[in-house]
C-alpha cells in the first residue's frame, strides 16, 4: 500500500512497466507520494478546479493531485511507455483523471479543461522553461489559468523570483513577476528522484493577476528586455543602441542613467522604458 492511495508503490509501478528514465525526455522521476503530495497542496485548494498536469511519467504527482481532492485532471504525457501506468490510476479515480499522449508544446489544454483551471507539474527539464514562457505570454491576459505550481532545476527556479541586482535577475523575473505573484515554495534534494539528477530541484507558484503590476505592451517589454539582457554586462546605452536613436535620451525620460545594465533596472522601469519606446517609434523589428 502506499501512504496516499491503495495503488502500488511507485518503484513497483516503474518496474512493472518498464519505465526507465530517458535523458532525451528530460525524466527526472519524484519517488516520494509523500513529497508529491505536498506539492499538490502547495497548488491550493483544487477540489473546486481543473489540473493540468505536464510530463506525468509513472504518475507520482497525479496522484498527489487526486489525493489532494483535485476536481478534474488532465495528464499530458509524451512518453507512450507511461500511458499504461496512467490508466491504472485513472480506472482507480473513474472519471477525475484524463490522460493524452501528446507533446505539451503543440496542443491546446483548454480543449480538455473546464475553469477554473490550474497548472502543477514537475516539468521535463528540456522543455520547462518553454512552456513557462508560453504560459506568461498569452495573446490576452488573464490567462486561461489562475495558477501555476511548477518544479524546475533550482537555478530555473531562482531566476522566476530573482530580485534587481542579483545574478539571477533577467528577463525571466520581469516576465513573471509583471503578471504574477511569485514564490519559491519547496527545495528538493537529488535524491528525491529517480535517476538523481546533478543539480537540486525547486518549486514555484505563480498567481495570475488581474493585470500587469504596469502598464506596458507585451510585446514591447519582451523585446527590451531580451535585447537589454543579451547583452546583460554592456551599459544599456549600448546594448539598447538598436531599439532607438535617441536610446540615452530615453532611458533618462524614465529615470534610468544610460550607465546602468539591466540586472539593476527593477520592472517598473522596464515597463516605462517599453512605454517611452513606443511612444517614441516602433521598437525595431
Amino acid at each position: 500500500m502506499s501512504a496516499i492511495d491503495g495503488l502500488p508503490p511507485l518503484r513497483e509501478v516503474i518496474a512493472a512497466h518498464g519505465l526507465t528514465a530517458k535523458k532525451s525526455l528530460g525524466q527526472n522521476f519524484l519517488m516520494d507520494l509523500n513529497l508529491t503530495a505536498k506539492i499538490a497542496r502547495t497548488a491550493g485548494d483544487l477540489s473546486s478546479a481543473d489540473v493540468l498536469e505536464v510530463g506525468p511519467g509513472p504518475g507520482g504527482l497525479t496522484r498527489g493531485l487526486l489525493a489532494e481532492g483535485a476536481r478534474h485532471v488532465l495528464a499530458v504525457e509524451k512518453d507512450a511507455r507511461a500511458i499504461g501506468a496512467l490508466a491504472e490510476i485513472a480506472a482507480a479515480h473513474p472519471g477525475r483523471l484524463e490522460v493524452l499522449n501528446a507533446d505539451a508544446l503543440k496542443i491546446d489544454p483548454t480543449a480538455f479543461l473546464t475553469p477554473p483551471i490550474r497548472i502543477v507539474a514537475n516539468l521535463p527539464y528540456n522543455v520547462g522553461t518553454e512552456l513557462l514562457v508560453r504560459w506568461l505570454t498569452p495573446p490576452a491576459w488573464p490567462p486561461f489559468w489562475q495558477s501555476l505550481t511548477l518544479m524546475f532545476q533550482k537555478e530555473v527556479a531562482a531566476r522566476i523570483v530573482a530580485r534587481p541586482g542579483s545574478k539571477a535577475y533577467g528577463r525571466l523575473a520581469i516576465l513573471a513577476q509583471w503578471r504574477c505573484d511569485a514564490r519559491l515554495v519547496m527545495e528538493l534534494p537529488p535524491e528525491a528522484f529517480t535517476p538523481p539528477p546533478k543539480v537540486r530541484s525547486a518549486v514555484v507558484h505563480l498567481v495570475a493577476l488581474p493585470e500587469p503590476r504596469f502598464p506596458a505592451r507585451a510585446e514591447s517589454l519582451q523585446r527590451l528586455t531580451a535585447t537589454a539582457f543579451q547583452q546583460r554586462r554592456k551599459m544599456l546605452r549600448a546594448s539598447l543602441r538598436g531599439l532607438h536613436p535617441q536610446i540615452e535620451a530615453l532611458l533618462e525620460s524614465v529615470g534610468i542613467a544610460p550607465t546602468s545594465r539591466a540586472e539593476e533596472i527593477d520592472l517598473e522601469h522596464f515597463c516605462a522604458l517599453a512605454q517611452a519606446l513606443d511612444a517614441s517609434a516602433p521598437i525595431a523589428r
